[in-house]
């Protein structure tokens, strides 16, 4: 089995993120706080608890090179909390919201990071050295409905972005005197700032979950109607693939490799994706289960086991066969997986280990070490 380690640390868990070193885990237990622990000798203990927000936590993301933390939650507030003196520092930055922030990433470089709202809107906020503070500029008007993720492509200038209205976008995040200009004419990188460059209407539903491919050539992001879609040569003539599943939906997705897709979400167990040396992309299995689901499995049967966990399983005997073939896929998660990081290098090609976290309140660590021979040549 693919995961090396789970622990429950709450009730249930929103969010999160983990340090620099991967020694050290923060996440908010589904409330104001952010909590952050530590691994030592197989035992998790607590270091800090972060409190300045009004309000539930709903994004962290950890920098990988100047170790700070960054926050968002429904309050409208963004902080961005660097360690002095063994405590954490907290620095408010002004998003300028009138609605909650659902989600942030710091850019490759760290010089920017995006938060995605309910206000329609997406916040790129960045440092300014002369006011000592940091500062946001806001892209308005394209967004019909909440930002639910976002995505930094490699290059440091393009963001993806999916929204409760069903559609992807990529804009340019261009700004003057912390971005330097592509050599290359004609690049997105010298669009202006808040330009949008492509906007992606595949999905009928709700979209979650968006990511680049390591090199920046595929953008995969997750539908509500459990579709999941891939995006070659993002530019103004884009070659789209949609792969639907009988499950339930996803939540969120990250690529360990050009051509293999992890994808998480409401059946409590990762889901693999890969593309054949065609380009075409598929189902492949779960994590954790000895054998692929059969493309030929009751489809009565898989349908009755969604409809049952999607509707709390209120009668003890379905809830208990839902339960039983959960447990043969894996069973690590026991509701809702919210988020997939990735514990590997940012330059790295493929990503060998990876968490999940959940509304069950676990944290899980998997390694893809062992099943490269499983997962196939992809991978």
């Amino acid at each position: 089995m693919a995961v090396v380690d789970v622990h429950r640390f709450a009730e249930s868990i929103t969010c999160h993120a983990w340090s620099p070193d991967h020694s050290m885990v923060a996440f908010c237990p589904n409330n104001n706080e952010v909590h952050i622990y530590k691994s030592s000798q197989d035992q998790w203990e607590r270091l800090h608890v972060l409190e300045k927000h009004d309000q539930i936590v709903s994004g962290i993301d950890w920098s990988s090179k100047s170790n700070k933390i960054v926050t968002v939650s429904h309050d409208r507030n963004s902080y961005v909390w660097s360690l002095e003196g063994g405590e954490w520092v907290p620095t408010l930055v002004i998003l300028r919201l009138n609605r909650a922030a659902l989600c942030v990433q710091w850019s490759p470089k760290e010089n920017k990071f995006a938060v995605g709202s309910g206000a329609k809107t997406v916040c790129i906020c960045y440092y300014e050295q002369e006011n000592n503070w940091w500062v946001s500029k806001l892209i308005r008007k394209r967004h019909e409905s909440s930002v639910t993720n976002v995505a930094w492509h490699p290059n440091n200038i393009l963001l993806a972005t999916t929204s409760t209205d069903g559609k992807c976008r990529v804009f340019s995040t261009f700004i003057k005197g912390v971005d330097v200009k592509d050599p290359k004419a004609g690049s997105p990188a010298e669009s202006k700032f808040g330009e949008q460059i492509l906007q992606l209407d595949l999905s009928y539903s709700w979209a979650f979950g968006v990511k680049w491919s390591p090199s920046g050539n595929t953008l995969a992001y997750v539908g509500h109607s459990s579709m999941i879609y891939f995006v070659d040569d993002v530019g103004p003539s884009p070659l789209a693939q949609s792969v639907a599943f009988r499950d339930l939906p996803l939540r969120d997705v990250l690529f360990i490799s050009e051509k293999m897709v992890i994808g998480v979400g409401y059946d409590s167990n990762p889901m693999v994706f890969a593309a054949d040396d065609t380009g075409i992309w598929s189902f492949i299995r779960y994590i954790g289960e000895k054998k692929a689901v059969s493309s030929g499995s009751s489809y009565s049967s898989q349908f009755s086991e969604a409809f049952t966990k999607f509707y709390g399983q209120s009668k003890a005997t379905t809830a208990n066969e839902a339960s039983e073939s959960s447990k043969s896929r894996g069973g690590v998660h026991d509701n809702c997986i919210n988020s997939i990081v990735p514990l590997s290098k940012a330059e790295s090609p493929k990503v060998m280990r990876f968490s999940t976290s959940g509304l069950d309140g676990k944290i899980a660590i998997w390694d893809l070490e062992n099943m490269e021979e499983e997962l196939g040549h992809q991978f």
